[in-house]
């Protein structure tokens, strides 16, 4: 990965945006796509659009959602402590002792998520999945007036798992989901860019809100663009790890680094699944392929159905560790999930040849 895109991997995976609050990585993923886009389109949802090639014929959409999973604080105690919400699906086994940080008016706020001591706990307490009722946050003050002197209820929270490098090219922080397929379509649209014949497609990359919470930002951000063609990245279970290897035969066999994963069922455009296919083998991208034998749960899911219909379809990058603070995924994964929508994008000639 070269250093210019590692480094807008870093900043954006350091941005604080679950569901609903992505206005800190919008801004830092349309910072990095004003050096090439023609133009950038934000609309009132807030979902960011980077154009390419604008006139061109036909239309192709290349989607990743900004948002993440993460809280918002609900009510602050008399005594300080902070009760929460949750931002998306959350394993609340995993929460549990986490430190956090509140995206708060004036600057961040550090905290952790308290729960009553397993010694102190009845027997039957030790292996029950706590609720968010049993949790807490705690920042270090004492007194409600103190609490607010710094925050606010409404205040978007997320776990403080920063970017760590491991061997191999493995990136693990929080928010690879799905910040992994933003970044993956900024870097499309970069390759794109810099090609000696550009596209004849008028290409928009647009970076999806609020995914994680009912796939909204996929709905009005197709609806707006009405494209002929949507390709959409987000992340997969990689089954490669002990705790998944079981669920192979309804998820696939998918490893981390083995390039990117093109889905195949319902949800998927069939000769847009072979173009992506036969893309990948002419540039000697490495791919995976699994079945969706019916929704993708993705936002590839609601793109096929926005107006008149969409020729969809779902290029996946391989996640260990999904919803956790630990997210991995191999950031040679993610420069192939680039070189193939750029590819692909550049194969498009027609609009007819989607009409089946």
């Amino acid at each position: 990965m070269h250093d210019r895109s590692r480094k807008f991997l870093e900043r954006l995976l350091a941005s604080i945006g679950p569901s609903g609050y992505e206005e800190q990585p919008a801004s830092v993923w349309r910072e990095e796509a004003t050096s090439f886009a023609a133009t950038i389109v934000r609309d009132r949802h807030g979902n960011t659009d980077a154009v390419l090639n604008p006139g061109g014929s036909p239309r192709i959409l290349l989607a990743g959602h900004l948002d993440e999973i993460g809280f918002v604080v609900t009510h602050v105690e008399d005594d300080g402590f902070l009760r929460f919400g949750t931002v998306g699906k959350w394993d609340l086994q995993v929460v549990q002792g986490q430190r956090v940080v509140i995206r708060a008016a004036n600057g961040l706020v550090r905290g952790v998520i308290g729960k009553k001591p397993v010694h102190l706990q009845k027997e039957s307490d030790r292996s029950q999945v706590p609720e968010v009722s049993d949790l807490w946050i705690d920042i270090g003050v004492g007194s409600r007036e103190e609490a607010l002197s710094s925050i606010a209820v409404g205040d978007p929270v997320v776990l403080d798992a920063p970017f760590v490098e491991l061997p191999g090219e493995k990136a693990v922080c929080r928010g690879l989901d799905d910040r992994g397929g933003a970044f993956s379509v900024l870097e499309a649209g970069r390759i794109l860019s810099e090609m000696e014949r550009p596209p004849r497609a008028e290409v928009h990359l647009v970076a999806t809100c609020q995914e994680e919470i009912g796939i909204r930002g996929a709905r009005t951000s197709a609806y707006r663009i009405d494209p002929v063609v949507a390709i959409v990245v987000d992340v997969t279970f990689a089954t490669d790890e002990p705790g998944s290897r079981s669920e192979r035969s309804a998820y696939g066999d998918v490893k981390l680094g083995g390039g990117p994963v093109i889905s195949r069922g319902p949800n998927i455009h069939p000769r847009l699944f072979s173009l992506l296919v036969e893309t990948a083998q002419e540039h000697g991208i490495p791919y995976q392929i699994i079945a969706e034998p019916g929704g993708t749960g993705t936002d590839a899911q609601e793109m096929q159905v926005v107006r008149g219909g969409i020729a969809t379809a779902l290029v996946s990058i391989p996640l260990r560790y999904m919803h956790t603070p630990c997210e991995m995924v191999s950031m040679n994964d993610l420069i192939r999930v680039a070189r193939l929508l750029a590819h692909a994008t550049a194969a498009i000639q027609d609009a007819e040849q989607f009409i089946l």
